[in-house]
């Protein structure tokens, strides 16, 4: 399956290959959408066909080649009717929806720069999101995280997608932030996510989202909420204003 976010994160529109349908859900030959991972929930959206269109409820990662994330299962409503494999369907994304995760995404990133702490969980929505840390008791300053993150989108840093392989991915085990989940590896390349200059970052680490090509298109943002939920573990809240 060819994953057509991963080169244009911002085409809501383009037409694939029916290739099977089934109680699961529906199998094409490409896609538009983003299937849930990495705390980014998945695509909805439309797929219509000549005499009939259905509605994606979700998107979800197939098991036969979870690993590779590679196979993309589009969730119907129950009852729906379906067209038979091989016929051409038109792909229509929530726009929106999409973008405001992609929105929230880099935000999280961003966050990531700000706070010093390892990463214990997180998840992207439309309108707020969290991240969880790993840092001491009363290190963390609401107003100056909120203050510092504004700073980074006011900034309008490039945001782009790079590269690594497996080995060197071990070599810099800095790179990742995350406690609780560890990107997927045997493929031979591993996507990271650049925010800034190469030379200098504001974040690198590895990442198979959709995120926002400069940080200035995010828009200003408020963080919520500062909660604890464990002995070191911190979850921070972070909402759009718009």
């Amino acid at each position: 399956m060819t994953l057509l976010f991963r080169d244009d994160p911002y085409r809501c529109t383009g037409t694939a290959r029916l290739v099977e349908a089934g109680l699961e859900g529906i199998r094409l030959d490409r896609t538009l959408f983003y299937p849930a991972g990495g705390g980014q929930p998945g695509d909805t959206g439309m797929l219509r066909w000549t005499g009939g269109e259905v509605r994606i409820v979700d998107s979800r990662k197939g098991t036969p080649l979870v690993e590779q994330g590679r196979d993309v299962l589009h969730i119907v409503a129950d009852g729906a009717s379906l067209p038979p494999p091989g016929t051409e369907v038109e792909m229509e994304i929530d726009w929106d929806r999409r973008h405001r995760h992609m929105r929230m995404h880099t935000t999280l990133h961003l966050l990531c720069a700000v706070v010093d702490g390892a990463v214990t969980g997180g998840q992207v929505g439309a309108d707020k999101s969290r991240l969880d840390f790993d840092v001491p008791s009363g290190s963390l300053d609401k107003q100056a995280i909120e203050d510092a993150l504004n700073g980074l989108i006011q900034a309008d840093h490039p945001v782009r997608e790079l590269s690594i392989t497996d080995a060197e991915l071990d070599a810099r085990p800095e790179l990742v932030r995350t406690m609780s989940v560890k990107p997927p590896v045997g493929s031979g390349t591993i996507r990271l996510l650049n925010i800034g200059g190469s030379d200098v970052p504001v974040d690198l680490q590895p990442c198979g989202g959709t995120h926002v090509s400069r940080t200035g298109e995010i828009g200003p943002v408020e963080i919520v909420k500062i909660e604890n939920k464990g002995k070191q573990n911190r979850r921070i809240v972070v909402a759009l204003k718009g």
